[in-house]
């Protein structure tokens, strides 16, 4: 079975930003909207995937990880802005819950048990390779 890990970019609707990695990302999205834990994505309300990308290796992530953390503010918006000029909620696309949903009906789906992404997200979000 492959092995994937997720870099992600997740936002408040002020466009607070958080980066982060994973190998499971619908989970990790989840837990980022439900907000079990105290913290920054609490504190701030950063409830929103805006960007991803898929690499095959977990150093690999991990090193892609502090390379956006390290980018300037306006190269992390330019990166999300490639992929997603919109800044709609990708979540969204992953899990099949529709736009028009309600809030309290995206924090009532439950979490899928090991999702398997689509290999292409929406016409428009392909799935993304980690490359540099």
């Amino acid at each position: 079975m492959d092995r994937h890990y997720f870099v992600y970019v997740m936002a408040s609707i002020s466009r607070v930003l958080y980066v982060g990695v994973t190998n499971d990302l619908v989970r990790r999205v989840w837990e980022h909207k439900e907000k079990p834990v105290s913290g920054f994505t609490e504190k701030y309300n950063v409830d929103r995937l805006v960007y991803y990308e898929v690499a095959d290796a977990v150093l690999t992530a991990i090193a892609r990880e502090k390379q956006i953390k390290g980018y300037r503010r306006e190269k992390k918006l330019a990166l999300i802005d490639a992929m997603n000029p919109e800044w709609k909620d990708l979540y969204l696309d992953l899990t099949g819950i529709s736009s028009r949903q309600s809030t309290k009906q995206i924090e009532q789906t439950k979490v899928p048990d090991s999702p398997q992404l689509p290999t292409v997200i929406s016409t428009r979000h392909k799935k993304r390779q980690c490359s540099f």
